[in-house]
């Protein structure tokens, strides 16, 4: 079979995990759900966990003071990497709890008896779920977009069914399952058209694609920092800065006040108003490293490489009768499938024994398998570190898996 990736200069040399313990290469195809690390991201995290620590925002002393720089350095560098400003981001511990923040804080004001949401049916469970509890507490009502056949979200019913009933529109900017890209652009404008709010989940984009928020005309935006090729346990919520100053509080404690008393506490203006308590420091140091790595490599470099090993790999699937393939032909990344008579749990299994490493399941997304009319997919995904070696190893692995169930 032709090669016909993208010229990207291999990266595997940049990320030590990438070996198994006995020095053998480790085939990782799940970069869908977390990246693996480079080592400038790792060296930058080392070092603001050693040599440079400190607490910020509070300290005199002269270190705490360059922790506090170079956090909000890092908070720069995360906006500047979405085309944001550094006032209108928001640390996070990650995605799932970006959009929950908004839940608990935008959607409790502005969303009431009798509202609307509109969300669709490929959504994460954590875009999923937020929305599900506060329409239970405000008695505000769901609405679900379909799929076009090739598994993208259907804009063109979305737009049928918007209403002046909806408050808010969240959707998926890439599918974590299916890899399908929505029009951003069209949503958001769709969104506006009738005076609804748009939150974008944008885990899956933000490694794969170039993101500008200003451009996309978006009014939230959630990503996370790990599958980003940064640390767990911090994300950003993007926001208009008009939008977060209005918002109130998400939690109380320390950093996010202006004073407390007994007879009352007043709160800091945005962003320290969302984030009480000491931050992720290490974590945001790392964070911006990992934007800096990838803004190096270039999104439109990665977005080509990954699009080539896509292609390869529903080529050679392809090619297998019994494989069915889910998601459009120029899935971002990501290739789902099932093998008939094997679930994909079993191959996991038996493709770790080929060093190769993959997701299985209903990768958080039980709406979308059962549209799908499956438990579960296995699902092969790509980062700056896949080449051609990862996919041959998957399908010999596959090859062997179908051997071994006969």
């Amino acid at each position: 079979m032709p090669v016909t990736t993208a010229p990207l200069p291999t990266r595997k040399g940049d990320f030590p995990g990438l070996v198994t313990p006995a020095g053998a290469p480790w085939h990782y195809c799940d970069s869908a759900a977390t990246a693996q690390k480079p080592q400038a991201v790792i060296d930058a995290m080392t070092r603001a966990l050693g040599v440079d620590y400190a607490t910020v925002h509070r300290g005199v002393y002269s270190r705490s003071a360059e922790m506090t720089l170079a956090y909000e350095a890092a908070r720069r560098r995360v906006a500047q990497f979405i085309g944001g400003r550094e006032d209108e981001l928001v640390f996070t511990r990650g995605a799932t709890e970006a959009i929950n923040l908004v839940a608990a804080t935008w959607g409790e004001v502005n969303i009431g008896a009798g509202d609307r949401i509109l969300l669709s049916t490929l959504e994460h469970h954590s875009n999923i779920v937020p929305w599900q509890m506060l329409a239970e507490r405000k008695g505000a009502h769901i609405d679900v977009c379909p799929l076009t056949e090739d598994g993208r979200i259907d804009l063109d019913a979305a737009e049928a069914k918007l209403t002046p009933s909806h408050k808010l529109v969240a959707l998926a900017h890439v599918s974590n399952v299916l890899g399908s890209v929505l029009d951003v652009r069209r949503a958001a404008e769709m969104a506006h058209g009738v005076g609804a709010t748009i939150l974008i989940d944008g885990c899956q984009a933000v490694p794969r694609m170039p993101v500008d928020v200003a451009a996309l005309g978006c009014d939230f935006y959630a990503f996370s920092a790990h599958k980003l090729y940064g640390p767990t346990g911090i994300g950003a919520l993007w926001a208009r800065a008009e939008i977060l100053d209005a918002m109130p509080p998400y939690q109380g404690g320390g950093a996010m006040i202006d004073k407390v008393s007994f007879a009352g506490t007043t709160y800091a203006p945005p962003l320290q108003r969302f984030e009480a308590g000491t931050p992720a420091i290490t974590e945001a140091v790392a964070f911006g490293a990992a934007c800096d790595y990838v803004s190096a490599t270039g999104l439109e470099a990665i977005h080509e490489h990954e699009a080539a090993l896509v292609a390869q790999t529903r080529d050679a699937l392809r090619g297998m009768n019994d494989v069915t393939l889910f998601g459009p032909e120029d899935g971002a990344g990501i290739v789902s499938f099932v093998i008939d008579g094997i679930h994909p749990h079993d191959l996991g299994t038996i493709l770790d024994e080929e060093n190769v490493a993959i997701r299985a399941g209903h990768h958080c997304a039980q709406p979308l398998m059962e549209h799908l009319g499956v438990p579960a997919t296995a699902r092969a995904s790509f980062g700056i570190y896949s080449d051609e070696d990862d996919i041959a190893a998957l399908i010999r692995g596959i090859e062997r898996t179908k051997r071994i169930f006969g």
